[in-house]
């Protein structure tokens, strides 16, 4: 099932940039952008994982640095029946966690900073249980390779806003809607990539909740890490890249009105209701 969603995202996102190839340059734009969507498709399913991982200047860490850390994971990941993922630590005080990779062979786990210095260790063991679920379902595949394409699909986006700010591009209005067209095509496009994503991902949070809660067998603790972590976003907003945010634990985009219209996750409140009923 996974492969197949994957394969209509990679699809959905590939006809998307094709729709705007043809909006710049017709019958010689699609086929540029579908030469560059195939290009932008291998990329993505085999180095998005290293992509995330740059933009987030995330670093490896080995057992002996973060000991207690790593020893969680590992049992953690021996009761979800996983090989031991990649650790990786994200600078910076926003407490969040995600998971990338293709497959669970070549799976990482990444925290935050903010995260090992808020959460005690039930609570921990709820946010890694909760990410070894996504690995488990190969969740982080779909979402890494979202993130790679929809974020290609808003930097041209926002090329067309630039270039209907400055007419570069458009001519007149018999030549493809001119500067309107443009403005429209930049405002629809993020939007576009992002209902995508949201359709795709949001029932998944639920999913590696209920999975976090049984690997960790401490759905109490998950449902008090959620909350924390839904606080502090708020009070400590993380720089994140809007293509991103669905990768995330929580939303890193927490009390931008704006951004929260496309969260691509569920109601903090109705994931924790949904693991207190699990006691």
């Amino acid at each position: 099932m996974n492969t197949i969603k994957t394969g209509i995202l990679l699809g959905a996102l590939t006809g998307l940039l094709m729709l705007i190839g043809g909006y710049f340059g017709g019958q010689q734009g699609i086929i540029i952008a579908f030469i560059f969507a195939m290009v932008l498709n291998f990329g993505s399913y085999w180095f998005s994982d290293k992509f995330v991982l740059k933009m987030y200047r995330a670093k490896e860490v080995s057992e002996s640095e973060v000991p207690e850390l790593y020893s969680l994971i590992k049992n953690l990941a021996l009761k979800a029946g996983l090989p031991m993922p990649k650790v990786y630590i994200v600078p910076g005080n926003t407490p969040n966690a995600f998971a990338t990779g293709r497959d669970e062979k070549h799976a990482v786990v990444a925290v935050t900073e903010g995260i090992l210095q808020i959460l005690n260790r039930d609570e921990l063991e709820g946010v890694l249980s909760h990410e070894l679920t996504h690995i488990k379902n190969r969740d982080m595949l779909i979402g890494s390779i979202a993130a790679t394409l929809a974020g290609a699909v808003m930097i041209l986006a926002s090329m067309a806003k630039w270039a209907a700010i400055f007419g570069s591009f458009g001519g007149d209005d018999d030549e493809g809607g001119g500067i309107l067209g443009l403005i429209v095509m930049a405002i629809l496009a993020p939007i576009a990539a992002m209902i995508i994503q949201m359709a795709i991902s949001r029932s998944r949070e639920y999913l590696a909740d209920e999975g976090g809660a049984r690997i960790s067998g401490k759905p109490d603790g998950l449902a008090r890490a959620l909350e924390k972590l839904s606080q502090a976003s708020k009070a400590i907003p993380m720089r994140a890249n809007p293509s991103t945010a669905h990768m995330f634990i929580v939303n890193p985009l927490t009390g931008k009105s704006l951004m929260n219209l496309f969260s691509t996750h569920p109601p903090i409140e109705e994931r924790v209701a949904r693991l207190k009923r699990m006691r």
